[in-house]
């Protein structure tokens, strides 16, 4: 048994324990149950419950949810258009989400799969110093799907 202040009392019966809590006019709180003797603390519980869920509120402050983002490409895009789809994509990297770039083919273009592998990789590219290639370009269906994630910051770890 632990005392309010962290000072050891040693191994007491639960009767005695209990009126020792009592007198204090603290709670006797079992911490670790699956230690041989249980170990218990003479605590105001009502302040540790508090204490305990502003800590987890502080954590879930500092969680960052990560969404994916996606962006669609046609394999015969001209220039002007994969530019303005890159500098989203480059915004999206920026604000910490992940990015699922899809080149989506129509009919007969579906036999020339190499333009769109060569479209994402000119997309990874140029988001290389942002972004990692998380899930390289592979042919799903009619669609050629790769995903991009951020690259973590020093300064937020």
């Amino acid at each position: 048994m632990v005392d309010a202040d962290g000072n050891q009392l040693g191994v007491l019966p639960l009767r005695e324990a209990l009126r020792i809590a009592d007198e204090r006019q603290l709670d006797l709180v079992e911490v670790a149950p699956q230690a041989k003797p249980p170990v218990c603390r003479i605590m105001d519980y009502g302040k540790y419950r508090y204490e305990q869920s502003k800590k987890e509120k502080e954590a879930r402050k500092k969680q960052r949810i990560i969404n994916v983002k996606e962006v669609k490409f046609r394999p015969n895009i001209e220039n002007h258009d994969f530019d303005v789809k890159t500098k989203n994509v480059v915004r999206f990297l920026k604000d910490g989400d992940k990015v699922k770039a899809t080149i989506m083919f129509r009919g007969r273009q579906i036999v020339h799969p190499d333009l769109g592998k060569q479209l994402l990789v000119r997309l990874a590219e140029k988001v290389a110093d942002l972004a990692n290639v998380e899930k390289p370009p592979k042919l799903e269906g009619k669609n050629m799907v790769m995903i991009l994630a951020p690259k973590q910051q020093q300064n937020q770890q």
